[in-house]
Parts: C-alpha cells; sequence; structure tokens
C-alpha cells in the first residue's frame, strides 16, 4: 500500500509533461475551431431571422424565403461539428488527467492514452467533414443574392 502512495520522480513527471503537449495543442485548435464553428452558427441564425421578418405578401423579397430550408441544413451541419468538436475537447481533456493521473500513480497508461488520443482525433475528423458540408452548402449561389 505504501508503494501506492510513493510520488512519481522528476524523470517521469517530465516525460508525461513531454507527452501532454501535443493535447495541450489539440485542445488549443479545437477550441479555435469551436469559435469559428460559432461565429458561423450565429451568422446562420441571424440570417434566418432576416428571412422571417419578411412579410409573406412582400413580392420584392418574398422569394428569398426558399433559403430558409438550406440555411437549417446548415444550422444542422454547425451544430453537430460543434458537438463533436466539444467531444473531442472533453477527450483530450480526459487524455491530460488520464495521463497525469497515472504518472502519480504509477499506472501504465499507454493503451489508455493512445485509445484517448485515437478517439479525439477520429471525433475532430467528423467535426472538420460535417463542417466541410456547411462550407460546401454555404458557398452556393444562393447567398449571392439579398
Amino acid at each position: 500500500m505504501d508503494g501506492l502512495f510513493v510520488a512519481p520522480d522528476a524523470i517521469q513527471l517530465s516525460q508525461v509533461i513531454a507527452q501532454a503537449t501535443a493535447p495541450a495543442f489539440m485542445l488549443g485548435a479545437v477550441a479555435g475551431f469551436v469559435s469559428i464553428l460559432v461565429g458561423r452558427m450565429n451568422s446562420v441564425v441571424d440570417r434566418i431571422r432576416y428571412l422571417n421578418e419578411i412579410a409573406d405578401d412582400d413580392g420584392a423579397r418574398g422569394h428569398l424565403k426558399s433559403d430558409i430550408p438550406r440555411l437549417r441544413r446548415r444550422l444542422s451541419l454547425l451544430s453537430s461539428a460543434t458537438r463533436l468538436a466539444l467531444a473531442c475537447g472533453v477527450c483530450t481533456s480526459l487524455l491530460l488527467c488520464v495521463g497525469f493521473g497515472s504518472a502519480f500513480l504509477r499506472l501504465q497508461h499507454v493503451y489508455g492514452l493512445a485509445g484517448l488520443f485515437f478517439g479525439a482525433v477520429a471525433l475532430m475528423g467528423v467535426s472538420l467533414f460535417k463542417f466541410g458540408q456547411e462550407v460546401t452548402i454555404g458557398i452556393s449561389e444562393a447567398d449571392h443574392y439579398r
């Protein structure tokens, strides 16, 4: 039982800190990516609100309301990408906690950390794919007129 509470040595802690560099950078990337996604979501929501304010009998601008389903699809993709990116951030944070916790308790953590890192990268990849789908819809011709 005494071996369980022995503090890790400086070499082991320096190795864990060195191994934490990639996940720390990934957390920064996730934060920046989520900020971009939220900004785009706000723009889409503002556009939907603008279009919903157009009266149904407005002949000059009424046709613009036909764009609402496409905007809702974009919003759905952005929302999904944001949730996936946030899950990636949680997974990466858990990876850091497990790494330092296992070093403190002197437990083997190689497979667990590899699994968490794989999961985080996979979540980010799917999030980027959803974002790519939204960008494809967003640059279509319908957004170039008001």
